[in-house]
């Protein structure tokens, strides 16, 4: 039963439009602000502070998101006759979004991130967008790619201030600009496929439209202007032009000519700070390099932000933090909400390197950590899953410690809902007795999703694995959180589908190779016509992602998914056509393919890793 709203009477010091952000908030937490009720007292403080002494209720706030934040709180802790809390958050916390891997989130989505943002007291957003956004004047900038007019963005800035929430724009000013760059018409700007073309006047007339664009819908004056994973630089376009040049040298005046336009447009700019590192490692890595002041170049003025998702020891994130300590002072820290692994994320993942990299980033006293959810080769994670991320981070900002019953309790009052489905989703990716690499954990959602009916690629690694059963009982559990509604019931429902795929799926690898082995031919009938069962499901899958993926994203990019889900009910026609065949005893149809020997595939860090692009799961062929 829904429970009646508690009518509040506020009064004292509130911050600025706090009655249009309680219109917004309040029916999420079921306070409404009225002339009678229970009084709240509102009041300045150095952080967060809640007191409750029986009908006496007092709130303190330092930034406007933390008002807000108190009144999660204060949701969260009603029942109780007397409670205080003070809290001081340790760094400044952000989330970015990853709005140019194919999904373009929606602004009422957006929007509707923001106000969990504003409960949880998280005070910066980003919007990644490499190319998604209207630069005027160029038309293939953002190109039947969902890109975000100035119109969207500056009404989405306006709803962020009303929380107090600073968005700061992010884009690309050298490498990951593929997607621009692949147009004939743009491929002047390009030293490679995906990193401009420095050292022409032509670039940085188009950089500084960029950027004047990218910032203008802002009122933020910082700017993220990435830099990172520049492969190749200067050995394209570059390199027949000039011929061969450090790359040191290469990315240093780049980076002063951009700085130069930030500064013309009043912009404080940050950069990614791996090609810095990569430049001086043998290996061409990002946490093996060690540059040093002297001969780096750091650019004065621009930040450096450390991004790390990957390492599982506090003294790794220190000892990386130190380097760039050394190379400018309050260097930021990125971490990682594991989005990008396929269709489910995985937070054990998330868990394992969080918690060690922000009690890294508390003692090094880094004054701002950002949390990313990257949608790498497609988006096919859905960002609503990354609500746990945000909350892990906004609590230990908050609290300076992890506490798993803490952190449910939060996604309850900020999210309405329970964590444990969002956790749970982490079993899509690991079966039990299945190793995980560490660095690069498995992610057997997606390869087990794509994997050919006939070209087993991952059999080997998978031989021996309850796989079928593990999916069977994923998709029981699902599709019972699917029934009891809620806000992600959509979320919840495409889970429950996808297990059911995965079952059918792993249940037909873990037969059909034996079938025809042992020459059972009404096995393999059976198995065959079973796949018409998995065709049904797949497109049932198919359906269940596009709703969900049009209920938050824009339209564009859901043509990258139909094409793979196309291409799989096609492979699954193939194998059913061609078993049936082979049962047929039709000399044509030998099926070699279901002969071949397995060969381990991902196989490494004493575990298997995860295969994260499409177009190396599908085929062995390109």
């Amino acid at each position: 039963m829904k429970q009646e709203p508690e009518h509040l009477v506020f009064s004292g010091e509130m911050p600025p439009q706090f009655d249009e952000a309680m219109a917004e908030l309040g029916p999420l937490l079921g306070f409404v602000p009225a002339s009678e009720g229970i009084p709240v007292e509102v009041f300045r403080a150095k952080g967060v502070v809640l007191e409750k002494q029986g009908p006496h209720l007092r709130l303190g706030w330092h930034k406007p998101v933390q008002l807000y934040r108190a009144l999660s709180l204060l949701r969260g802790a009603w029942d109780q006759d007397e409670f205080r809390r003070e809290e001081q958050p340790c760094f400044e916390t952000g989330m970015m979004f990853d709005v140019s891997r194919n999904a373009c989130l929606r602004i009422e989505t957006l929007r509707s991130f923001l106000r969990r943002m504003a409960l949880m007291g998280l005070d910066v957003g980003m919007l990644y967008t490499e190319d998604t956004y209207e630069v005027p004047g160029e038309p293939y900038i953002g190109y039947m790619r969902g890109r975000y007019s100035r119109v969207e963005l500056r009404e989405l800035d306006d709803y962020a201030a009303l929380f107090g929430i600073e968005l700061i724009p992010c884009i690309q000013t050298l490498g990951h600009l593929n997607r621009v760059l692949h147009w004939p018409a743009m491929a002047h700007y390009a030293d490679n496929e995906e990193v401009l073309l420095t050292d022409s006047e032509e670039t940085y007339a188009l950089l500084r439209r960029m950027l004047k664009a990218a910032s203008a819908p802002y009122r933020s004056r910082r700017i993220h202007i990435g830099m990172d994973e520049a492969d190749g630089l200067g050995l394209g376009a570059h390199l027949a032009a000039h011929g061969y040049e450090d790359p040191h040298a290469i990315i240093r005046r780049h980076l002063l000519r951009v700085k130069e336009i930030t500064d013309e447009l009043g912009l404080k700019p940050m950069i990614w700070s791996d090609m810095y590192f990569r430049l001086s490692s043998p290996t061409n890595g990002y946490y093996d390099g060690d540059p040093q002041p002297e001969t780096t170049g750091v650019v004065p003025g621009v930040q450096l932000v450390y991004w790390d998702y990957y390492h599982h020891q506090e003294s790794e994130y220190a000892a990386m933090l130190e380097k760039h300590q050394r190379l400018t002072e309050d260097p930021l820290f990125a971490g990682g909400i594991w989005t990008w692994a396929g269709p489910a994320p995985d937070y054990e993942k998330t868990l394992a390197t969080t918690l060690p990299a922000l009690t890294a980033c508390k003692k090094a006293g880094v004054p701002f950590v950002l949390a990313t959810a990257w949608g790498d080769d497609g988006a096919e994670t859905n960002l609503l899953t990354a609500l746990p991320g945000m909350q892990l981070y906004a609590e230990f900002a908050y609290t300076g410690t992890y506490d798993a019953a803490w952190l449910a309790q939060r996604f309850a009052s900020c999210c309405g809902a329970d964590i444990a489905p969002f956790l749970g989703l982490s079993r899509f990716n690991r079966v039990p007795g299945m190793n995980s690499a560490l660095r690069m954990p498995v992610n057997a959602a997606k390869f087990l999703l794509y994997q050919d009916p006939l070209v087993q690629l991952f059999a080997k690694d998978t031989e021996g694995l309850p796989m079928a059963r593990h999916y069977d009982k994923l998709a029981v559990e699902y599709e019972a959180y699917a029934a009891e509604g809620g806000p992600y019931v959509k979320v919840m429902e495409f889970y429950a589908q996808l297990a059911r795929v995965l079952a059918g799926k792993c249940r037909w690898h873990e037969n059909i190779k034996e079938a025809v082995a042992q020459e059972d031919r009404e096995r393999a009938k059976d198995l065959a016509e079973g796949l018409l069962e998995s065709l049904e499901q797949v497109e049932a899958l198919r359906l269940s992602w596009r709703e969900l993926w049009q209920s938050t994203n824009k339209a564009y990019g859901f043509e990258i998914i139909d094409g793979r889900m196309g291409a799989l009910r096609a492979r699954l026609e193939t194998a059913h056509s061609r078993v049936l065949a082979w049962v047929r005893g039709e000399a044509d149809e030998t099926l070699p393919e279901l002969k071949e020997p397995g060969l381990p595939y991902i196989q490494r860090e004493g575990g298997l890793a995860g295969s994260y692009l499409w177009s190396e799961i599908v085929s062995a062929c390109r």
